[in-house]
């Protein structure tokens, strides 16, 4: 896969390759390999900053098992950046009962972030996550199924960032968040065949943590094959949220936390996106070679976050682009 992220002064682009090997009908191994090489100019980093550039690398290892009507899967993570590093490990269980109408999921992960400071030395903290998932999935007729999803994390250690700073009476100071932080998240989502060769789906997310954040995330595509080589794909997607407890545009006076971060800030954002799909070619029992190619417009606006060159809300706009070929043999 070919990626391609740009908006708001931010561009991120590279290479991922994903390669996955069965063995004996019962076991998946798989490695992948992804490079982000980012140049960035955002709003935070032209106002109080330098532009820079720098790549992010990151390898992961897979191992699936499947026992019975179970699917275990065991995965280990490392990326790492000039001045970040994180490291994670997951494991996650699928169970069939009812004779497969119903699956079950349970899942957990661990991340262990080192993070750094550019031209300071002395600087060096850490950070640590805790995810805990379950789901469940329902086939409610042979056409209509829907899922209930539900997640905890839990983080703690430095969970800021060394180079952004907060207003105090217009002055810089050093943004300084709080160094715990636990949110919870329930998904609902419905994917349905409403008419042959074309389904409709829909989600919805809410979500809110103790920095008294909360969002919510709304969701609706479409997809359809056309002819035997093609399937088009199409969505919307809403989000809002709210700001965090300590946010402040230009705080009135000093507080124990502070952070003028935007992604903390009272926000929306709206998508809309479109992926195709082509079969290049396809032996059943041999091999399959398949072409992708995906494109995302999201556009954000900023109620609380004023940018400092102009004095009015920002607003960004953004452009997703993905290729990516995948080779079954």
């Amino acid at each position: 896969m070919v990626h391609l992220y740009d908006g708001g002064g931010v561009t991120a682009s590279g290479p991922a390759l994903l390669v996955r090997k069965s063995l004996f009908d019962k076991v998946s191994l798989s490695g992948s390999y992804y490079v982000d090489m980012v140049s960035n100019a955002s709003i935070d980093v032209v106002t109080t900053a330098s532009p820079f550039r720098e790549n992010r690398t990151e390898y992961g290892l897979g191992l699936d098992y499947a026992y019975r009507d179970a699917l275990i899967n065991f995965s280990l993570t490392s990326s790492k950046e000039p001045d970040y590093q994180a490291d994670g490990v997951s494991l996650d269980v699928s169970q069939e009962v009812y004779g497969g109408m119903t699956t079950l999921t349970l899942g957990f992960s661990r991340g262990n972030d080192h993070v750094g400071k550019k031209g300071d030395l002395g600087f060096f903290e850490h950070a640590k996550h805790w995810r805990y998932r379950f789901g469940a999935t329902q086939i409610l007729t042979p056409r209509w199924l829907a899922s209930l999803n539900f997640e905890a994390v839990s983080d703690d250690g430095f969970l800021g960032s060394p180079y952004r700073v907060a207003r105090v009476f217009g002055a810089a100071v050093p943004e300084r968040n709080p160094r715990t932080r636990s949110s919870r998240s329930v998904k609902l989502a419905s994917v349905a065949e409403v008419m042959p060769r074309t389904a409709l789906q829909g989600s919805y997310r809410y979500f809110y943590d103790t920095w008294d954040i909360k969002a919510h995330t709304l969701e609706g595509g479409a997809s359809r094959y056309v002819g035997e080589s093609f399937l088009i794909d199409a969505y919307l997607r809403y989000y809002k949220q709210s700001r965090a407890l300590f946010y402040s545009d230009d705080a009135p006076n000093e507080t124990t936390y502070i952070s003028r971060n935007r992604q903390l800030s009272a926000f929306h954002s709206t998508a809309a996106g479109a992926k195709v799909t082509y079969v290049y070619k396809q032996v059943p029992g041999k091999y399959e070679i398949k072409g992708h190619l995906n494109y995302e417009f999201i556009q954000f606006k900023f109620g609380e976050f004023t940018d400092l060159r102009t004095g009015k809300p920002y607003t960004h706009n953004a452009h997703v682009l993905q290729l990516m070929a995948t080779g079954t043999f």
